[in-house]
């Protein structure tokens, strides 16, 4: 009796041991990519931030000197990457709350609004979120310029149409509103989603007690949305945190600095060869993105 229980455990065993292995081999090529393609370059990028590693080091990359926290102080010591702090901020700022606005309204459009061809505005409102970047900022370049289309619809009305792409007070806004138009596709279907999840019978309890839409939209709607909202405020947040694509096409971060953010500001140290600061750059806004993410649920979570 002994003899067979202890049998019939080894058999599970062996079992358990060729179902692990099984396990380990699916799992083996996305392991051997992500360690070599964001583990170790991860690693290595924060020791190097540590250093003074520039381009003309790349020959002897391991005879550079560690030199502690001092990129992390020289970032906070160098007005320009303060002031691209704040033009992140700004993305931040008027970025989120247009494109999630934006993405909530069409959603509600779409869900009770539109009843004809809501699977074709549903695709014409996503297009921009898989259209290429580039050809897009192509556009942008051309309607936006002093002889662009913007300024023939406002001198065909009487007004001078100033260079957009030219002016630091006028550049970031069109920045941020190509960002917005590449994003509130993405706002759209996850709102729209959120929507298709909350019972009709919710609304029609409502309905009979007198609730209007408003009403309705106010506390039923917004209230059971809460999760759907913080997925998107949170998504949103990292997109803008990290903008890269609008500015660097439309502008390359002018003019005068005034539409370039943190990860371009990252970019342009990494092309001019200081790898070291340019590595402690992308691990400050790593840690800014964590910080503001964090806040975000905790705020949106105690509220649900």
């Amino acid at each position: 009796m002994t003899t067979t229980i202890g049998s019939s455990r080894s058999s599970q065993g062996s079992r358990r041991g060729r179902r692990t292995a099984v396990a380990w081999l699916f799992l083996a090529p996305f392991a051997v990519v992500f360690l070599l393609y964001t583990a170790i370059p991860t690693v290595a990028a924060l020791g190097f931030s540590f250093t003074d590693l520039r381009g003309a080091d790349l020959r002897h990359p391991f005879a550079v000197d560690f030199t502690g926290l001092e990129n992390y102080l020289r970032l906070f010591q160098d007005q320009i990457f303060l002031r691209d702090i704040l033009n992140t901020a700004l993305f931040v700022a008027v970025g989120v709350p247009l494109t999630m606005g934006l993405g909530f309204a069409l959603a509600v459009a779409l869900n009770s609004g539109i009843r004809r061809l809501r699977g074709v505005f549903r695709t014409v409102f996503f297009a921009p979120v898989v259209t290429n970047v580039v050809a897009v900022a192509l556009i942008w370049q051309y309607a936006f310029n002093t002889d662009g289309t913007v300024n023939k619809v406002l001198g065909a009305v009487g007004l001078g149409g100033p260079n957009w792409l030219d002016d630091p007070n006028l550049a970031m806004p069109v920045v941020i509103l190509l960002g917005v138009w590449r994003n509130f596709g993405t706002a759209m279907v996850l709102f729209l989603a959120g929507l298709q999840a909350i019972p009709p019978d919710v609304y029609e309890a409502a309905a009979l007690d007198g609730a209007g839409r408003w009403k309705q939209l106010r506390h039923i709607t917004l209230p059971l949305l809460l999760p759907t909202t913080l997925m998107v405020s949170v998504l949103l947040t990292v997109f803008y945190l990290q903008v890269f694509d609008e500015p660097y096409l439309l502008t390359n971060g002018g003019p005068l600095g005034s539409t370039e953010s943190m990860a371009l500001y990252t970019y342009h140290q990494f092309g001019s060869g200081e790898f070291g600061v340019s590595s402690a750059a992308s691990f400050v806004m790593l840690l800014l993105v964590a910080l503001v993410s964090a806040v975000q649920f905790r705020l949106l979570r105690s509220r649900s």
